[in-house]
Formats: structure tokens, sequence, C-alpha cells
């Protein structure tokens, strides 16, 4: 353990201690050799009998310095150097020394004005997006991890736990690395392969650093787990961040507006305009058929014309609580770090192989390719679903019929395909659905009958072949939707 005045590496010499975390502590120190003030990272200390923690431990803090050194951005704090003195367990990280205080500090004095929040959201953002254009994933993106420099500039920190591309994971069993209220529900479930789970994290700091208050914290870990995996987040009470957090805080990550188009939403903020959310379209009555309906296939049946549901099966909680009694109950052997308080089949598969331009294109979009294996494809030209669920293909085929098995439980009717197929989806999901339905609208009033959207799951959503129609998203509620219902 470091003491002031103590020099690591015959060179750098601790002044003062900045922070502790669950990795270890953030010194300020002297290189005496540059002359110049730096951060120093010292990595907690462990009982030396523990050694595969200690080893744990040892490669996560490499594992920062590397992800670091992989990325040269603004708005991420710069590594300089690894060192692993003699007489020391663990190697010291030798960091730019970020003058100023940590968004937490900041937020302890109140919550922040609308364009304030967006821009500070805008840059941790765009540190994001350099990392996970890097192959990394932030996993711990909270207010204790961002750095406000003395101009108000933000940097992000604590890429101590990033999980990089390729690389192996380092989470023992039974424990829990991140902080709960801040971590995306489908990290608690064990999926841990998608950037848009960095920008869930992000959405929550927004809403914090918007309203003052963690809109999912309880009064202990194991309860706040429980809020972030079941319970819905309270809206904003106002602000032009309200509609973007609504559609960036849904538990499905393949239903998240992607970097980019946060982005401009946040752009819109902090310029002190109305940001472009998207809203509900209705299509004249009388109009053209919409692009892709193909008048020779049967009329999709609306909602109203569904026959009544059977009897909805009570939500099963107990898989959920007793996995997280598992890991509480873990804790007595391992070190658990939970650091600062996710219509009918279609029968004409080969349809669809004359495609129209995509909206907005004047070339028409590449043919789609081969449906996988046991999914049910849908037309080239597309089709209104009730989006149930996503899972990461990444899970695998077991997990994949499980959770199958699972939806049709209550909805069983549950189809799936593979969103590689579809350019409106975003890649690398299982992509599970209802339907096909007229429209968005008809879609929600389908997710609302069912009770389906109270985990904000449910959503409309049109799946074909365009990139065009990745923004054709309706999201509840049925009574005022937000979003894009109509596929004009």
């Amino acid at each position: 353990m470091g003491a002031p005045g103590e020099m690591i590496d015959g060179r750098f010499e601790l002044i003062e201690r900045l922070g502790s975390g669950g990795m270890g502590t953030v010194w300020r120190a002297r290189d005496t050799a540059l002359d110049r003030e730096v951060a120093l990272k010292e990595v907690r200390h462990v009982d030396p009998a523990f050694i595969e923690r200690n080893t744990v431990l040892r490669e996560r803090a490499l594992r920062e310095a590397r992800a670091l050194a992989r990325i040269s951005h603004p708005h991420v704090v710069t590594i300089h150097q690894i060192l692993e003195p003699g007489g020391h367990v663990h190697p010291w990280i030798v960091m730019e020394l970020l003058p100023g205080r940590t968004l937490q500090d900041r937020l302890a004095a109140g919550p922040l004005p609308p364009a304030e929040t967006a821009r500070i959201g805008r840059e941790v953002l765009s540190a994001l997006r350099a990392a996970h254009a890097a192959g990394i994933q932030h996993r711990d993106v909270k207010p204790a991890n961002v750095m406000l420099r003395e101009d108000g500039s933000a940097v992000l920190t604590d890429f101590g736990i990033a999980a990089l591309q390729g690389s192996t994971s380092l989470t023992q069993t039974g424990e829990m690395v991140g902080s709960p209220e801040f971590m995306a529900p489908e990290r608690i479930r064990g999926t841990d392969g998608d950037p848009a789970s960095d920008l869930w994290s992000l959405g929550i700091v927004l809403y914090v650093a918007a309203e003052g208050v963690s809109p999912l914290r309880r009064a202990t870990p194991l309860a706040t787990l429980a809020a972030v995996l079941d319970e819905p987040v309270p809206p904003l009470r106002s602000g032009p961040l309200t509609p973007v957090l609504e559609t960036l805080l849904v538990r499905d990550p393949a239903a998240r507006p992607d970097a980019a188009r946060l982005d401009a939403m946040l752009a819109e903020i902090e310029a002190g305009r109305s940001p472009h959310v998207p809203q509900a379209r209705t299509q004249a009555v009388g109009s053209p058929p919409l692009p892709g309906t193909r008048t020779d296939s049967p009329r999709p049946v609306a909602p109203t014309a569904v026959a009544p549901a059977p009897r909805r099966r009570p939500r099963r909680r107990t898989p959920v609580i007793a996995a997280a009694v598992a890991v509480a109950v873990a804790a007595t052997a391992l070190v658990v770090t939970l650091r600062g308080n996710s219509g009918d089949q279609n029968k004409d598969r080969g349809a669809g192989t004359t495609q129209p331009p995509a909206r907005g294109d004047s070339t028409a979009p590449p043919t789609s390719a081969a449906p996988s294996p046991g999914a049910d494809p849908i037309p080239a030209s597309g089709r209104w679903v009730a989006m149930l669920y996503s899972e990461p293909t990444s899970s695998g085929e077991a997990t994949r019929d499980a959770r199958l098995a699972t939806l049709q439980q209550d909805v069983p009717d549950t189809k799936y395909v593979l969103s590689d197929d579809y350019a409106s989806l975003r890649p690398g999901f299982w992509v599970y659905y209802a339907g096909p339905f007229p429209d968005g609208n008809a879609a929600l009033s389908y997710c609302a009958e069912r009770d389906l959207v109270d985990k904000n799951q449910c959503v409309g959503r049109y799946i074909s072949t365009y990139p065009a129609d990745l923004d054709l998203l309706c999201y509840p509620p049925a009574t005022a939707p937000t979003g894009t219902c109509r596929r004009d």
C-alpha cells in the first residue's frame, strides 16, 4: 500500500491520494524525471494467499492499460506507461492527471440544465464510440468515472473492467463487476457482447444528471439488480431529454437507437432545440397501398380480429431472484465486487424477390441473404411485427431455442429471424416477434392487449431488406406512440 512521499520505481513521488475504488487507488504524483504531475493508479492489494485473485487483478490492470493505449481521443484519459516496480505485487499505471472533479462530485450540488447534460453526454458518447470502434466495451459508465476538466469538458476514465474484443473473460464465478444501478439489464442476465449496453448505462447517467436522482437505485444491491431487471424506468418529470431517454432506456438492446442517432438527438438539445425524435405518422384514408404491400398475399389481421389470448401465465421471477440470491451467497466464499451501488408464419417463403427501390434511394437494395435454418423468413419487401425480444447470436442456438420456448408460454405464435438477414435490423441478434400487422400502431395494440409492454420490450418494428427502414420503430404506449408507426 502506497503512502505520501514514497518513491515508485525510483522516479514517481506519491503526493496525495485522489480516490479509491474496487480496482485500486489513484494518486497524484510527481514525475521527477520530467518535473510534471501525473496520476498513478495503484491496483488494490489483496492477501498474497489468494494467488488466483491477485492474478486476475493484475490482468485487469494490464487490460486497462492496453485498452487506453489503443485509444487516442480528447475525451478518453491518456495513459503514459506501465510500471512493475520491485517490492510491489501489482503494476502501477501512469496516466494523465486530470485537474477538476468527477461528474458525481458535480451532481452533489444539484442536477444540470438540459443543454449542459446533453453536452457532457455527447462527449462521453464520443469516447464510447472511439472505444467501440477499437473493439472495447467500457462496462462501467457512471458519474464517478466521468471526470470534468477545469474547462468543463468530460473525460471517460476507468477502463479497468473493459471487455476487449477477443479477450478472455476475467469475471470469476459468483463475482459481479460493475455498478448495479448503471448496468444494462442484459449484462445482469449474463449477456455481454454488444456496445448498446454501454449506451444504456450512459442513458442512466443522463437521467441522473438531469433529475438529480438515480431511477433504479434501491436500498440494497440485490434490490437494485431486481429493479434493473424488472421495474420500469420512471419518466423524467420534464425537459427535452424526456423523449430521448424514452427511446434509449428500453430493455431490448436491439431496439435502442445507435450511437449516431443518439448523438444527433443530443446535439439538438445542446443547441437549445427540441430533439428530432420521429413521431407516429398516419396514412391518409384512401391512399395507395404502402410500399412493399403484396396485393396477392393474405391481408394482415388487425389486433381487433385476433381471437382472445388465453389467460396469461404469471411472470416467473423465481429464477431471477434465485440467481441473485446465489450471487449474494457466493460472496461468503468469493470477493464480490458490487461497485457503487435487457402473425402468422409466412407461407410464401420464396415470395418477395422483386424489390422496389428503398425509400429515399435511387438504387435497389442488395438481395437478401438466405434465411438461417429454423428461422421464419419474412419477404424482402418487409412486414410490420410486434418485436418481443432479441437475443445476441453469440449466446448460441441452445439459448436461442430456450428463449423461444419461454416467450411462447405467453405468446404461442412467437417466431424469430436472424437479424443479419435483414438490413432494417441491427446485425448480431435473434429477433423474436409476433405478427404480421398492418402498421406499428396495430403491433403496439397487440402488445398492450397482452400486457407485453411492462418491461419496455414489445415494440412495433418493420423488418425488411432495406437499410432505410432501420428507423421504422414504434414505441409504446399504444394510445400515444412515439417513433415511426407507418411506412410511407
